[in-house]
C-alpha cells in the first residue's frame, strides 16, 4: 500500500494548549479514498467519522488513523453536518437532499428529518447545513444554503420550533453554516457570511453577538472553551463570553469542520488546493508562559 507522504511538521498554540500538526492524519486505504470532506466527529470509542460530499460518504476511522468501517446510504447524497451525542447516536445532514438522517450507535436508521429531495421555503429544510444535539436529547439544525433560520426538534424528532430570517441584524442570518448548543444551554450559530457568531437560549431568543471573527465555519466546546474555524484560515479558541484567548492558523484553504478530543487535540476536516484531508493538531502540552 502506498501511504501518502505527511507535510513537514510544524508546531502552533492557541494561548491554553501547544499542538503538533499531523496532516494527512488519516491513512489511505483501497476500501474508501478521502474527497471533500465537509465534517467530522468522534465517538466515545475515540473512532473518527469523517462525513464527504461524495460516495463513500461516511467514512469511520480507528484512533490510529486506519480505516474501521464504511457507511453508504441512497438517502446521504451529499454529506455536510455531522454529530454523534453522548450516547454514540449518530446525526448526519444530507444538504442537497435537503434532509438530517438519525442513526443509532450500530448505524441502524432511527429516523430521519425533512424530506427526501423535497425542498421547503421557510420550513425544514431548504439545504441544511449542520445539526448540534443538546445533553436532553433535543436537535438544533441551521438551515443555512437556502433558507436562513435554525430549527429545533425533541429528541424523537418532532418540529417544535424555527427563529431567523435573511439578513445582517440581531437574530438574522446570511448563511447559519455551525451550530452547538454550549454547557449553559445557549445555542452558538456561526453566522458565516456576518463574519460573527450568534447566540441564542433554547426557544431561540436572542442573547448575544461575537463578532472579529471571518467567515467562521464550524464551532466546537469542551465546556470551558470554544473553538472556531474560520476561512481566515485559522482556529480560534475563546471564552464562553465570546474573547479571543488565543489563535493558529489551519491548513489548507480553510477548516470546515471541527471536533475535539478527550485528551485535548483537535481535528479539523480541512479543504483546498487538491488535498482534502483530516488534520490533526495533536495535544504535546500547555502553552508556554
Amino acid at each position: 500500500m502506498n501511504h501518502a507522504v505527511e507535510e513537514p511538521v510544524f508546531f502552533m498554540t492557541d494561548g491554553k494548549s501547544n499542538y503538533r500538526m499531523v496532516r494527512p492524519w488519516q491513512k489511505p486505504s483501497p476500501r474508501g479514498a478521502v474527497g471533500v470532506i465537509s465534517q467530522l466527529a468522534l465517538d466515545s470509542r475515540g473512532r473518527v467519522f469523517v462525513l464527504q460530499r461524495t460516495a463513500p460518504q461516511l467514512l469511520i476511522y480507528r484512533a490510529d488513523g486506519e480505516l474501521d468501517e464504511v457507511y453508504e446510504n441512497p438517502r446521504l447524497t451529499s454529506g455536510h453536518g455531522l454529530f454523534i451525542d453522548a450516547a454514540d447516536n449518530v446525526y448526519l445532514v444530507s444538504y442537497d437532499a435537503h434532509q438530517v438522517l438519525a442513526l443509532d450507535a450500530s448505524l441502524k436508521l432511527r429516523f430521519e428529518l425533512g424530506g427526501f429531495n423535497t425542498p421547503r421555503w421557510g420550513a425544514p429544510f431548504n439545504h441544511p447545513t449542520d445539526v448540534a444535539v443538546a445533553p436532553d436529547g433535543e436537535i438544533y439544525v441551521s438551515d443555512g444554503y437556502g433558507n436562513a433560520c435554525v430549527h429545533r426538534f425533541s429528541a424523537g424528532g418532532e418540529h417544535l420550533g424555527t427563529w431567523g430570517g435573511v439578513g445582517q441584524g440581531l437574530g438574522e442570518f446570511s448563511t447559519p453554516h455551525g451550530v452547538w448548543v454550549l454547557a449553559d444551554n445557549r445555542v452558538a450559530v456561526c453566522d458565516r457570511d456576518n463574519d460573527r457568531v450568534q447566540l441564542f437560549d433554547r426557544e431561540g431568543r436572542f442573547l448575544a453577538q461575537w463578532t472579529g471573527l471571518l467567515r467562521p465555519m464550524d464551532i466546537w466546546s469542551d465546556g470551558c472553551d470554544v473553538f472556531v474555524t474560520e476561512q481566515a484560515p485559522r482556529v480560534t479558541r475563546l471564552d464562553m463570553s465570546g474573547a479571543v484567548r488565543g489563535r493558529f492558523r489551519s491548513f489548507g484553504v480553510y477548516g470546515h469542520g471541527l471536533w475535539g478530543a478527550a485528551d485535548g487535540s483537535l481535528f479539523v476536516a480541512e479543504q483546498g488546493h487538491g488535498l482534502h484531508c483530516v488534520t490533526k493538531y495533536e495535544r504535546i502540552g500547555p502553552a508556554q508562559a
